[in-house]
């Protein structure tokens, strides 16, 4: 996921996409809790994935950015 193509987005499209990296998070939780991860890396990887968009959806409504 690219910092660049993230700041493209609106607020609007972050949230979805915040949602649904949240949901891709909770999917790779139960797989690991019921032991059919096969790569544990992307736990790490969706880890970083939301903060990344968190942390755009912060400076966009620092700065009054509402696109």
């Amino acid at each position: 996921m690219n910092p660049a193509d993230l700041r493209a987005k609106g607020i609007a499209d972050l949230e979805k996409e915040l949602v649904s990296l949240r949901k891709e998070q909770f999917n790779l939780r139960m797989a690991m809790g019921s032991g059919q991860m096969v790569r544990p890396h992307l736990f790490n990887v969706a880890r970083k994935n939301i903060a990344r968009v968190k942390t755009i959806i912060t400076e966009k409504k620092r700065s009054g950015d509402a696109s």
